[in-house]
């Protein structure tokens, strides 16, 4: 007996024969839109799956599998109020990071909630056009970035900052993104 091969995907496959499941994805990225322009960046769940994808794969991230984040997509005002509060800097940015942080007590998941990036449409665009790089790519520069953040991976040193642009970098190259770090130098 053959399953009906519209419902696998146009391949024939008989009954007793098993499926083999696919595996879960060990990051899911959640787009949350708040406001914001973000027309011109491309199709902007495929830019943050792809991300998650290149991020769940890589064997140096210590994440859980189902691991899960939030990418905001914001405006340059939510950011600046948000940065003024949280940072104490009255500016848009264009990524914030908020590690999530388990209220004590709290019943442990079997999914890891890593927190929320927040993008600012306007900043994010602006430094795009400044450097001369597709918007949709620097939007995967920044996702990977923020999650990074939410890793625990910092740039408050020299050497750490040069181990997480290294990593960003090669992350970036293997969905087609250009270095960002050389393209900023370059400019």
């Amino acid at each position: 007996m053959s399953v009906p091969s519209d419902r696998l995907g146009g391949l024939p496959v008989q009954a007793d024969e098993p499926v083999e499941a696919e595996p879960p994805e060990r990051l899911i990225l959640i787009i949350v839109e708040e406001e914001g322009d973000w027309s011109g960046f491309g199709l902007l769940q495929d830019a943050v799956d792809e991300v998650g994808r290149a991020l769940g794969r890589d064997p140096r991230l210590e994440l859980a599998p189902g691991s899960e984040a939030s990418i905001v997509l914001a405006s340059d005002a939510i950011v600046r109020r948000l940065n003024c509060a949280h940072r104490g800097k009255d500016a848009a940015t264009n990524v914030l990071s908020f590690p999530f942080q388990r209220p004590p007590g709290a019943f442990e998941e079997a999914r890891v909630y890593l927190g929320d990036v927040v993008l600012a449409a306007e900043t994010v665009r602006g430094e795009a056009a400044e450097r001369g790089i597709d918007p949709g790519h620097h939007l995967r520069h920044l996702v990977v970035h923020g999650v990074l953040h939410l890793l625990g991976w910092d740039h408050d040193s020299d050497a750490a900052a040069a181990e997480m642009e290294r990593l960003e970098t090669e992350l970036l190259g293997r969905i087609g993104v250009a270095d960002p770090y050389a393209v900023a130098v370059e400019a």
